[in-house]
């Protein structure tokens, strides 16, 4: 275990606040997951400009706001190297999803760290999270070990 100094309650505390701060996506995630929440812009007038991507602004604010946590992690790769999964293989990482307990939250951090860092500099990652359900697995997660390991997180502030 990587944080074996560190007791539940602490743990708990380390990241509760995070994730009350990120459940307010929750309701915008559950009802983008599996759609795009992407458009290309295009310049209908001429036939030669570059198409680019335009983000649903909910999912930039999301982007945002997670890239402020305690989730955020720049050595996120470590964990795909260790668990042998690639990057953006959905089912390996809602397995690993389903598999973290609040010793392990780092876990989750990794895998939204990988999709915010990635997206940085290729922005089809951010709009993959959201389709590919990542996102939306990893908060509801997060909030279940939260909430089995103290009170329920208020549900209040969903935007």
């Amino acid at each position: 275990m990587l944080n074996e100094k560190e007791s539940k309650a602490e743990m708990v505390e380390k990241y509760r606040d995070s994730v009350e701060f990120l459940m307010r996506y929750e309701s915008f995630l559950e009802a983008k997951s599996g759609s795009a929440v992407t458009q290309t812009y295009n310049n209908g007038n001429m036939e030669t400009t570059i198409k680019f991507p335009v983000y649903d602004s909910t999912l930039l604010g999301f982007i945002n706001d997670a890239s402020q946590t305690v989730f955020m992690n720049r050595n996120y790769h470590y964990l795909y190297s260790q668990y042998r999964i690639k990057h953006m293989d959905a089912a390996g990482e809602h397995k690993l999803i389903e598999s973290v307990d609040i010793m392990h939250m780092e876990i989750l951090g990794d895998i939204l760290s990988a999709y915010v860092f990635k997206g940085m500099t290729r922005g089809a990652v951010w709009a993959e999270g959201v389709k590919n359900g990542v996102y939306l697995a990893i908060l509801k997660k997060a909030k279940e070990v939260i909430e089995f390991n103290s009170v329920p997180l208020d549900e209040q502030g969903r935007v």
